[in-house]
């Protein structure tokens, strides 16, 4: 996963295409290579493994497809902010070793183990939860996240699923939660761009929905494209994001965003085009696809 000239690069990947799925390195429960075997299974040839703020899995997964004579795409699901309101960066062929983008989710990553530390020592005054109960849910590599805790509470057996956990506990309104680091979404976008990769920004249009001035902002800052066949966004915000990409000429693409057992999405359920895969593949410089052997 070298850097290499895009306009050398051999179109050798194959559809259908996935670029949102998540192993157990961060709020995933499969390994990467379980991963790839189940986007297999749904008759995916191309994948991008897109934990959150971290690039752990890469060398599992890609070691997985190149197995499988399937096509890797390195990626990572980087977390800002936008105010209150979440707002996640999908990054693809980036250089993982810049300096500058290491330095920040490194950020990110170190913030959220403080923060996961904290919730779980507010959840403790009520229930039997211990943060040892959180790191035996929790792989030696992943970014900690609420995702664990909710394993955690199952494993306990105060909630019966993750589902119940977020629904309950893990929401905001009991009481438990805690905010934690996340850079704005255009420190994000500059940062991914600066590294040689493509950012799009994930489901921006589901129940809150972006702002119309927020994403021309982004845009502005280096935008690549935009998740728009995404199971969380709406009918009415996929018309919407449509016609923002086609003013602006931005990528498109639909993906699964993948948690195994962690959600019901399944690999595959929703693809990105060839022709927008091969957009992607040319205008990233930081690292290159990890194409099937022969």
């Amino acid at each position: 996963m070298t850097d290499a000239d895009p306009t050398s690069r051999p179109a050798l990947f194959a559809g259908p295409v996935d670029l949102h799925l998540h192993s157990n390195r961060s709020d995933g429960t499969e390994d990467p290579a379980v991963v790839v075997d189940r986007a297999a299974e749904q008759g995916v040839r191309t994948i991008a493994l897109t934990d959150h703020d971290t690039t752990a899995g890469w060398a599992d997964a890609a070691a997985a497809t190149a197995a499988r004579g399937m096509t890797f795409i390195p990626g990572m699901e980087m977390s800002s902010k936008d105010g209150w309101r979440s707002v996640h960066v999908l990054a693809y062929l980036f250089d993982p070793a810049d300096p500058d983008l290491v330095a920040e989710t490194s950020r990110i990553r170190d913030d959220r183990i403080g923060r996961a530390e904290r919730i779980v020592r507010n959840i403790s005054r009520d229930y039997p939860l211990r943060w040892a109960d959180v790191l035996e849910q929790t792989d030696p590599d992943a970014t900690v996240g609420r995702p664990h805790i909710a394993d955690a509470l199952v494993a306990r057996g105060i909630v019966r699923d993750r589902g119940e956990a977020f629904d309950g506990i893990l929401h905001p309104r009991e009481g438990y939660y805690e905010g934690h680091y996340a850079p704005d979404p255009v420190t994000a976008i500059e940062l991914i761009t600066a590294a040689g990769g493509v950012a799009v920004i994930a489901h921006p249009a589901g129940r809150e929905r972006m702002s119309d001035a927020t994403l021309r902002r982004l845009i502005d800052a280096g935008l690549g494209g935009l998740e728009i066949d995404h199971r969380e966004n709406t009918a009415e915000g996929r018309a919407w994001l449509h016609g923002i990409a086609a003013e602006h000429d931005l990528i498109i693409t639909g993906s699964s965003d993948y948690h195994g057992t962690g959600k019901p999405n399944l690999p595959g359920e929703n693809t990105t085009t060839t022709s927008m895969m091969q957009r992607i593949i040319d205008r990233g410089s930081g690292s290159a696809p990890v194409y099937p052997v022969g």
